[in-house]
């Protein structure tokens, strides 16, 4: 061999490697923290579901019983409403028997419970000499003007009203007076035409 030739380098590794497929148990212990890492997460996702889907049914719940609650206060308050609606034409002749000096002794007595039941049942009597026309409670049945009044006013009382709340059971029968028109003042003098030019 020349000195210009060289010898080749061959290099020997002696590890083993092992060319056998890995078996179900290696495959098992392998997989095994990742299978444990997903279930975790598929169980957590699961929970925050449940969690939401029972806040959920919750608030729904909530929901329902204040509406059912506040629906059932309201019949009552119609309930209310419509037998004292019933009882308004009994007030009248109670009170036309108060005006006339006829609601004594034993009539009296029971006029003064009845009025006191209404009260607590929330019944209002409205429409007084002076109060500002308002056509929402009161109907105008008679008509006039006044230099005595600055606004539409209730002049006259014909029949009270009554009211439930906020509930207008019967409007009050009134006589309105308006603040009288202005006139024209008859002391001015009338504007005169300007006289035509003459030809």
């Amino acid at each position: 061999m020349s000195s210009d030739e060289q010898e080749p380098v061959i290099i020997r590794d002696n590890r083993k490697i092992d060319r056998t497929p890995p078996s179900d148990a290696d495959r098992a212990t392998s997989a095994a923290p990742e299978a444990a890492e997903v279930a975790q997460s598929e169980e957590s996702r699961l929970l925050d579901e449940r969690t939401a889907d029972l806040q959920r049914l919750q608030a729904e719940y909530a929901n329902y019983r204040k509406r059912a609650e506040r629906e059932r206060l309201a019949a009552g308050e119609v309930a209310i409403s419509r037998v004292l609606t019933d009882f308004v034409p009994v007030l009248d002749d109670l009170d036309r028997a108060r005006a006339h000096g006829d609601l004594t002794g034993g009539l009296k007595a029971v006029a003064d419970q009845l009025e006191a039941i209404f009260a607590k049942l929330g019944l209002e009597a409205f429409g007084t000499v002076g109060d500002p026309f308002d056509p929402a409670i009161h109907e105008a049945v008679l008509h006039d003007e006044s230099n005595e009044v600055t606004e539409p006013t209730c002049t006259t009382v014909m029949r009270q009203g009554y009211r439930h709340g906020e509930r207008l059971l019967r409007p009050a029968m009134v006589g309105v007076t308006d603040p009288a028109s202005p006139v024209a003042n008859p002391t001015a003098e009338p504007e005169l035409a300007a006289p035509a030019d003459a030809e």
